[in-house]
């Protein structure tokens, strides 16, 4: 398994080693001990999620409260989707910052983002197929959204498709009410950096 720190301080790509022969492929998609040195504590799983998305689908940008908010470790088991983290963190280095890694099911990377970042995607293909491992479970008091097209966060979003064609995005109805990442700071509704360090420390090393 390789870990690559992304543009984001604190999310991750995963890349695990695929074991292949005639009857098919066999990986490791998560394991604990190589995450719990790179992230520096451990997944503590509260709900599993999977999403069916068609082509052009952009899922996000969604985000939880902190404390707990949600940590999510994501893979991509058929298809592809170009997957998304935000620096939403007030005071963060970072803010407003965004990075992308390419969930698909060739090389069947993994993307984790802890606590207090925003996260999205959009299918590259039909029935692109996206497991999700959550630290906590969903609570539609404490979530959050902001609007995936955004200019000022400017995510490069991909215009054609795994097939070549052309992708429009689809949003969700949810998503396109959506605040821009300013209103959201304006609204209070984003966490602090002070405030999601200080809870990161308070999780098992």
């Amino acid at each position: 398994m390789q870990y690559r720190e992304l543009a984001v301080a604190g999310a991750w790509e995963i890349t695990p080693q695929q074991f292949g022969d005639p009857r098919g492929v066999f990986l490791e998609w998560f394991k604990d001990a190589p995450f719990r040195d790179a992230a520096g504590h451990g997944l503590d799983l509260r709900q599993a999620n999977l999403s069916v998305s068609a082509a052009g689908v952009v899922r996000g940008i969604h985000f939880a409260d902190v404390p707990p908010g949600q940590a999510k470790y994501v893979t991509c088991a058929r298809g592809a989707v170009l997957d998304v983290v935000v620096d939403i963190r007030v005071g963060s280095p970072t803010f407003g910052r965004w990075d992308s890694v390419l969930l698909d099911d060739v090389d069947r990377r993994a993307i984790y983002l802890p606590e207090g970042l925003g996260h999205a995607f959009m299918s590259l293909e039909d029935d692109s197929t996206v497991l999700y491992l959550c630290s906590s479970g969903y609570d539609p008091q404490r979530e959050h959204g902001i609007h995936p097209l955004d200019p000022d966060v400017a995510v490069e979003w991909p215009t054609v498709g795994r097939d070549g064609r052309p992708l429009e995005p689809q949003l969700s109805t949810k998503d396109e009410a959506a605040p821009t990442l300013a209103e959201a700071r304006e609204r209070g509704l984003l966490p602090r950096f002070e405030d999601v360090q200080a809870y990161l420390a308070t999780l098992d090393g």
